[in-house]
């Protein structure tokens, strides 16, 4: 049995705790790889980091169709793994997008974010759950505070903290159409949530999520401890965000004319790989939580794809 180091879920009131776990796993990390000493100083310190125009305009260009054809293709299908919103038929999220056999699989692959990856984690990685959202003008809902680690920690067997998110920004991220809300340095510490994990929780979860979030006092703390602060992920379209899979983030719904949309990779070590859920609960869909032959990333150089529209 794998020790539990991150109980949550077991007692009638939150609790806060350090993490036990390095936020740059890669000894060698400031000697080599990608990111500059400054860029890997600012993740560990804050938790995420913003790349700026990761991507050149024919990719991005690229992406956006992609993007456009599989909403397209998913748009009356009733499946899983592609989640509405709750008040409104609008597709909010589409999940495994990295198995579609041809551009996110390719995507997700791109050598630079993969030697990113590495270079944090220290280790070869893998795909843990994958997919797009986008955020509709108007009647995009608000997502609440989390830590996805928690989530992946209790519904989903994640061993340790040695995973992080990548979303690459599809459309401008304003201050008011949505954009990702994140707590600098939260990472550093571990809420343990109240309450118990209802059956299928993912069902309801991805839509609204209201177990495993942090209560006021918790969050009250946190932004205490950042002096006060929390920053926006805004920034260009073909921007890429990396943050820690502990960063308490969330986001405010969208009533602006401006939609939000993004393509969003979770790279976990292999050294990583999900157990037995440590809620207790049986594993959650292979679509939210990749199980399943489960291989280091080959990266990919080129970008390259073709489709006619």
């Amino acid at each position: 049995m794998v020790q539990d180091l991150y109980p949550s879920r077991l007692n009638e009131k939150a609790s806060i705790f350090e993490r036990k776990d390095p936020v740059i796993h890669n000894e060698k990390a400031y000697e080599e790889g990608p990111l500059s000493r400054k860029e890997l100083n600012f993740y560990d310190q804050n938790g995420y980091i913003m790349l700026e125009k990761f991507f050149d305009d024919d990719q991005l260009n690229m992406m956006k169709q992609e993007l456009q054809y599989t909403m397209d293709q998913n748009r009356h299908r009733d499946s899983d793994e592609v989640i509405k919103e709750p008040s409104s038929n609008e597709i909010r999220s589409i999940f495994e997008v990295h198995k579609d056999g041809g551009f996110f699989e390719k995507l997700s692959q791109n050598e630079r974010l993969v030697k990113i990856c590495e270079q944090i984690l220290g280790s070869q990685v893998y795909i843990n759950q994958s997919r797009i959202n986008f955020k509709p003008g108007f009647k995009g809902k608000e997502f609440y505070w989390h830590s996805d680690f928690e989530t992946w920690h209790m519904e989903d067997g994640m061993p340790r903290m040695r995973a992080l998110s990548c979303s690459i920004i599809l459309t401008d991220n304003y201050e008011y159409n949505g954009p990702l809300m994140l707590i600098p340095g939260s990472h550093k510490w571990y809420v343990s949530t109240s309450g118990e994990t209802p059956e299928d929780n993912y069902k309801s979860s991805l839509q609204k999520q209201e177990v495993g979030v942090p209560d006021n006092k918790s969050m009250e703390w946190l932004v205490k401890q950042a002096g006060g602060q929390i920053d926006r992920a805004t920034g260009p379209a073909g921007s890429v965000l990396l943050f820690e899979c502990n960063t308490m983030h969330g986001s405010a719904g969208n009533i602006s004319p401006y939609p939000r949309s993004n393509v969003f990779f979770v790279y976990n070590s292999i050294k990583n790989k999900l157990e037995k859920p440590f809620g207790g609960t049986e594993p959650r869909p292979e679509f939210l939580a990749n199980r399943d032959n489960v291989k280091p990333i080959e990266p990919a150089k080129s970008l390259n794809y073709s489709r006619k529209y």
